[in-house]
């Protein structure tokens, strides 16, 4: 699962680093690499509800690069980094409020249909993009803050950067099992090993 969202903001990651020395090249980059790796899932034959990150993150850096290279001296163009996450934080609560969370299609690819057919497995995904929703959106403030009245701090940048992506990740990892723990002794299922 961390493979999969390592490669999920890799355009993000390209755009943020390259951006650092020349905004058009960061927002080209991160396009080329959106495209490709939306490429090789569709090949794969993944469903669009699996993809809906990698939709939103290509949709999202074709307008940004679109941006940069119209208009290279914008002022929103030095908010990239607030604008991007800011971007995420849409996408995730628009698919909770559609009733696709993003995380749900993702886990899929990893159970049964059984399983991913339940409501557990439902609310879990809910729970989760909420989480990344919450960070996302706490995380472009912080940045759009930092941008506006300190944009030089570059460590603090960095760091509410991998706060953002951190922390939600650690509790994509702890949430589900201790969901499914409390759930099955709210039922009195018991679990089994196999």
């Amino acid at each position: 699962m961390l493979k999969y969202y390592g490669l999920t903001f890799l355009p993000w990651i390209i755009l943020a680093v390259v951006s650092g020395f020349n905004p058009q090249a960061g927002a080209a980059a991160g396009l080329a690499a959106a495209l490709a790796l939306l490429a090789v899932d569709v090949r794969r034959g993944r469903s669009w509800d699996g993809l809906l990150l990698e939709i939103s993150t290509a949709v999202f850096l074709a307008a940004f690069t679109v941006l940069v290279f119209a208009a290279p001296h914008a002022a929103v163009v030095h908010y990239g980094a607030s604008l991007s996450i800011g971007w995420l934080a849409l996408t995730a609560w628009g698919t909770i409020a559609a009733g696709i969370p993003f995380t749900e299609g993702i886990a899929r690819r990893q159970v049964s249909e059984e399983i991913a057919k339940t409501e557990l497995f439902h609310r879990i995904a809910v729970v989760l993009t909420s989480a990344w929703a919450a960070a996302f959106t706490v995380s472009a403030t912080c940045l759009g803050l930092v941008q506006h009245f300190a944009p030089h701090q570059t460590g603090l940048l960095i760091g509410v950067k991998v706060a953002c992506f951190a922390v939600p990740a650690w509790f994509t990892r702890w949430y589900p099992e201790v969901a499914r723990k409390r759930y099955f002794a709210e039922h009195g299922i018991e679990q089994t090993i196999a």
